[in-house]
């Protein structure tokens, strides 16, 4: 996820941030009503005061990245740590066996995601019927990230 601009990083970073990550957002896919609520319910007491203008910028982006059209990230899957990294032959043999059965591997090689980025992906193609185990799954999302990686949190 690319981490937003301007004054909604501004409204982000001063009521937000303390208490969590940005990349939370990506559980849900709400439109601005539910945002709304989902908002004033789990900051209700916490010390959180936007002002109606705040909230409002705050929601209408979460409803452009995070809307009811986006695809929610799983909140069962917990990545584990991993100990041992793929070389380059072992994660184009994983890829081959994995990836290929549904599309082509130019359509993985032109992309450029940050690690959540690829790790969402991952798991989206798992769901979709990819052969990944979690360990191969969290050392895909290593070396593609190392790989084919970005600096920027897209």
């Amino acid at each position: 996820m690319q981490r937003p601009d301007g004054p909604v990083w501004d409204v982000i970073r001063k009521n937000c941030t303390e208490c969590h990550g940005i990349d939370d957002y990506a559980f849900y896919a709400l439109d601005k009503a539910a945002w709304q609520k989902l908002i004033a319910e789990k900051h209700n007491g916490a010390g959180v005061s936007l002002s109606d203008a705040d909230r409002n910028l705050l929601t209408d982006w979460l409803v452009t990245k995070f809307g009811p059209d986006s695809k929610p990230f799983p909140r069962s899957y917990i990545p584990p740590e991993i100990k041992t990294f793929f070389s380059d032959p072992e994660a184009n043999r994983l890829m081959n066996r994995a990836c290929t059965k549904c599309h082509g591997i130019d359509r993985v090689q032109g992309a450029r995601k940050a690690e959540e980025g690829w790790r969402v992906t991952l798991v989206d193609m798992r769901e979709r019927g990819a052969q990944l185990s979690d360990e191969e799954l969290e050392r895909l999302v290593e070396w593609l990230t190392r790989v084919w990686g970005t600096n920027q949190d897209k």
